[in-house]
C-alpha cells in the first residue's frame, strides 16, 4: 500500500509542477503580446532615442521574444525572478510583503467559509424543507448570484457611509500604533470585518449547498437506516458517520476555493484598499511590470496548486480508495 501511495504522490506533484510551469509560460507570452511598452514611461519627447534604446536594454527589452523567454526560464531555475521596474525592488521582495497578508487574510476567510457553512448545512439538514432549511436555501442562491463587488460596495454604502460603523478601506487606523493593545485590536477587526463578509458570502453560499447536498445523499443511505434501526443515537450517527464521509467531497471543492483565496481575492482587496496580491497584481498589470506580474501569477499558481496538492493527500489518508483515481 505504501508504494502505492507514494506513485500517487510522486505523480500528482510532477503533475502540479507541470501545470505551474504552463501557466507561467501562458503568462509570459500573454503580457508581452499585450499592448504598450514599460520603457516608455520613464521617457520624454525631449529625451534622445539613445536613451530610450538603453532603458530598453536595462529592462532586457531588446532581445526577441524566444531569448526573453529562454533567459526567464533560466532564472526561475536559480530564483531570481528580476527586478520590479517600479519599485525598483527584487520581485521576490515585493511579492512577499504582499503575500503575507493575502496568506493570512485568506486563511481566515476559508475558516470562517467552512464554521459557518457546515452548521448551516447540519442544521438545514435535520429539519429538511423546513422552514430554517428553505429560507437559506434560497438566501444562498441570492448570494451565489450576486457579484462580490455589489456585496462590497453594498456593506460600504450602508456601513461605512450612512451608519458610520466600520471604515472603508485600509486595515488599521492612522494612529494604530498610539492606542492600547486590545484597542489596536479592535481597530484591525473594524478594518477588516466588511472585508471579509464579502469575501466570504459567496464562498459560503458554494459550500452550504455543496455541503447540504452530500449530508442530505448520506442520510438517506441504508447503512444510516441500519444504524438507527440498531439504536445508535441520532448524534453519534451524525458525529461518526455522517461528517466523516461527507468531508472527501468537501476537500475537493475546498481546495479549489482556498486556492482562489490565495491567489488574491482581487476585486475584494481593490474595493477595500487591502495590502494583498489582487492589488498588487492590478497595479503590476497597469504599470506594465513585467517581472512584477511574473512574480504575482507565479505564486498564486504555486498557492492554488499547493492547495489543491494537499486536498488530495488529505482525501487519500481519509479514504485509501482515492489512491486509484490517482493513478490513473
Amino acid at each position: 500500500m505504501n508504494k502505492f501511495i507514494t506513485r500517487a504522490i510522486t505523480k500528482r506533484i510532477f503533475s502540479s509542477v507541470l501545470v505551474l510551469f504552463l501557466v507561467i509560460t501562458f503568462v509570459f507570452f500573454l503580457v508581452r503580446m499585450a499592448p504598450g511598452d514599460p520603457a516608455q514611461k520613464f521617457l520624454s519627447p525631449n529625451f534622445s532615442p539613445q536613451l530610450a534604446e538603453q532603458i530598453s536594454k536595462s529592462f532586457n527589452l531588446d532581445k526577441s521574444l524566444p531569448e526573453q523567454y529562454i533567459s526567464f526560464v533560466v532564472n526561475l531555475f536559480t530564483g531570481n525572478l528580476g527586478s520590479s521596474y517600479t519599485y525598483r525592488l527584487p520581485v521576490t521582495k515585493v511579492v512577499y510583503e504582499y503575500l503575507s497578508f493575502t496568506v493570512i487574510f485568506a486563511l481566515i476567510a476559508f475558516l470562517i467559509q467552512s464554521i459557518i457553512s457546515f452548521w448551516l448545512a447540519v442544521r438545514s439538514v435535520k429539519n429538511i424543507n423546513g422552514f430554517f432549511d428553505r429560507a437559506v436555501d434560497k438566501l444562498s442562491l441570492l448570494v451565489y448570484a450576486t457579484p462580490s463587488f455589489v456585496i462590497g460596495l453594498v456593506l460600504i454604502l450602508i456601513f461605512s457611509v450612512q451608519l458610520d460603523l466600520f471604515p472603508t478601506s485600509g486595515t488599521k487606523s492612522l494612529n494604530n500604533s498610539e492606542l492600547p493593545f486590545i484597542i489596536r485590536i479592535l481597530d484591525y477587526l473594524s478594518h477588516l470585518f466588511l472585508p471579509l463578509i464579502t469575501l466570504t458570502a459567496g464562498g459560503i453560499a458554494v459550500f452550504y449547498r455543496y455541503i447540504r447536498d452530500n449530508l442530505n445523499d448520506i442520510y438517506n443511505q441504508n447503512f444510516i437506516l441500519n444504524l438507527r434501526a440498531m439504536g445508535c443515537s441520532e448524534q453519534t450517527i451524525l458525529r461518526k458517520h455522517i461528517i466523516p464521509n461527507a468531508l472527501g467531497p468537501f476537500l475537493s471543492i475546498a481546495g479549489i476555493e482556498l486556492g482562489i483565496l490565495f491567489g488574491g481575492a482581487l476585486i475584494t482587496e481593490v474595493i477595500f484598499g487591502l495590502p494583498g496580491m489582487g492589488r498588487l497584481t492590478i497595479a503590476a498589470i497597469f504599470e506594465r511590470d513585467y517581472p512584477l506580474v511574473m512574480g504575482c501569477t507565479l505564486a498564486a499558481a504555486f498557492l492554488m496548486i499547493l492547495s489543491n496538492l494537499i486536498a488530495d493527500l488529505v482525501k487519500i489518508k481519509i479514504d485509501k480508495r482515492l489512491i486509484k483515481d490517482l493513478l490513473q
